[in-house]
């Protein structure tokens, strides 16, 4: 039967691969890959021979077409990017809402996607968040950072590691030198590990100490002044004059 299977793949420990996420890729016609050689190496390890063929940000415009005639055709197809969860800052959402549009079945497996984790080990609120994934180089950022200083929900960010101290320096600028900010990076890995602090202290951590590996940074949402808090200011401002 033809379908879209999307299957998560491990965001480092190779450990964290499921069996139902190996049976799948055994079992279809065809895998799509962000990178067919990073994949290579995953397939390898779990001894999986279905062919690959390349699915990225650069040319999945001019592929998702004739993936869907393909499938309409019968064939089984899984998507699966580099690491993690495909279409959560990674190619996949082209190719889905196209099945959508066509009614080819599509069924997601769960499994790693890192800001699950980052979040979880970050102390800070999770009942309710909002994913912003990696914010625009430049055009676009201020405003983003602008809109973003009032948001309750704890917030998640991706962040390579070049541009983390530059982030971080921009948290305190535009949400305020106290912002519970939490970073983890090289999740699953050996050398994974998880700063918390102010955004101040987190800034002055990684400014010493050079940031390396795939990092998630979780910040704390804004926290309103209490009404009543609010109302004896304005009454003391009052006052004064």
């Amino acid at each position: 039967m033809s379908k879209l299977y999307i299957v998560p793949t491990p965001i480092g420990n190779l450990e964290d691969m499921t069996f139902r996420a190996i049976k799948v890729l055994k079992e279809v016609t065809l895998i799509l890959a962000e990178d067919t050689r990073t994949s290579a190496k995953l397939l390898k390890h779990f001894d999986i021979g279905t062919h690959m063929h390349s699915h990225h940000m650069h040319n999945e415009h001019k592929t998702v077409e004739g993936i869907i005639q393909r499938l309409q055709s019968g064939e089984s197809i899984a998507l699966i990017s580099d690491a993690g969860t495909p279409a959560i800052s990674d190619p996949g959402f082209l190719l889905t809402r196209a099945c959508v549009q066509h009614n080819i079945p599509i069924e997601c497996l769960p499994g790693a996607t890192a800001f699950v984790p980052a979040l979880v080990n970050s102390g800070l609120p999770n009942d309710k968040f909002v994913f912003e994934g990696f914010l625009p180089d430049k055009k676009g950022r201020q405003t983003r950072f602008l809109a973003l200083a009032e948001e309750v929900r704890t917030m998640i960010f991706y962040v390579s590691p070049h541009k983390l101290v530059k982030t971080l320096a921009e948290f305190v600028q535009y949400f305020g030198a106290e912002r519970p900010v939490s970073v983890s990076r090289e999740l699953s890995k050996l050398h994974e590990e998880t700063v918390r602090g102010t955004a101040t202290e987190v800034l002055e951590h990684f400014t010493k100490k050079e940031p390396r590996g795939e990092i998630v940074v979780v910040v704390g949402g804004f926290v309103p002044e209490p009404k009543a808090k609010r109302n004896r200011n304005a009454d003391d401002a009052d006052l004064a004059d």
